[in-house]
């Protein structure tokens, strides 16, 4: 593996798998959280299931956040060597000028998706971390639709949640389509494939999007 990241074509593979493991789980993640929207209860026993699964917490989990915590190192890492090889000053350096801003931005949009999986840390995961494993609460398999929507309260942290969900959308556009290409995919299914990254880089932010605004308007009262 360390060989593997030490050239530059070896980075971008390993980025794009990283990327792929990441877009398979904001997919799964979706899933759980339309179940919210169409029934709560649903909801209820997907969530009860996710936070107290051994499976889940002790192994998938940890490697999720070493998954996410790679990618952006990885594409850190990528960025400084693009800029380093490039024979122009980078202030001055304008080829890339024609390319789309998705994928001339992708340090941009990346940092802030990185804060954006800060606040979603603090206002979820934090919290589950302490319930259960500081303050050894009792386990109540109904309480995660009312914490939710709970949450999406607040008009100031949905709109976070809209802007946040928009520039991810903006870096899946460029970031999943070239994945493929990435991997040396490149056969007789690369355009469709790419179509249908561009249309779930849309349609899953989106979806996201959705569910923070129908919960806002859908509050239980206190």
């Amino acid at each position: 593996m360390s060989g593997l990241l030490k050239s530059s074509i070896g980075r971008k593979v390993a980025m794009a798998l990283s990327g792929l493991f990441l877009v398979i789980f904001l997919t799964q993640h979706f899933v759980i959280n339309s179940t919210a929207v169409i029934d709560p209860d649903t909801f209820n026993a997907w969530s009860h299931f996710m936070g107290t699964n051994p499976l889940v917490q002790f192994a998938l989990q940890p490697v999720l956040i070493f998954g996410v915590v790679f990618h952006f190192v990885m594409g850190f890492v990528l960025e400084i060597q693009n800029r380093k090889a490039r024979p122009i000053k980078y202030a001055n350096y304008k080829g890339g000028e024609a390319a789309p801003w998705t994928s001339r931005n992708m340090i941009l949009s990346g940092l802030v998706i990185l804060a954006f999986l800060g606040l979603h840390f603090y206002d979820f995961w934090i919290p589950e971390m302490i319930h259960k494993y500081v303050e050894f609460a009792p386990e109540d398999p109904t309480r995660y639709y009312a914490e939710t929507v709970h949450k999406f309260e607040s008009p100031v942290r949905v709109a976070l949640y809209v802007i946040s969900f928009v520039l991810l959308a903006l870096h899946l556009w460029h970031g999943f389509a070239s994945t493929f290409q990435s991997v040396g995919f490149n056969n007789a299914y690369s355009k469709g494939l790419s179509k249908f990254a561009k249309v779930w880089a849309v349609a899953i932010p989106v979806g996201f999007i959705l569910i923070a605004v129908y919960l806002h308007f859908n509050q239980i009262p206190h």
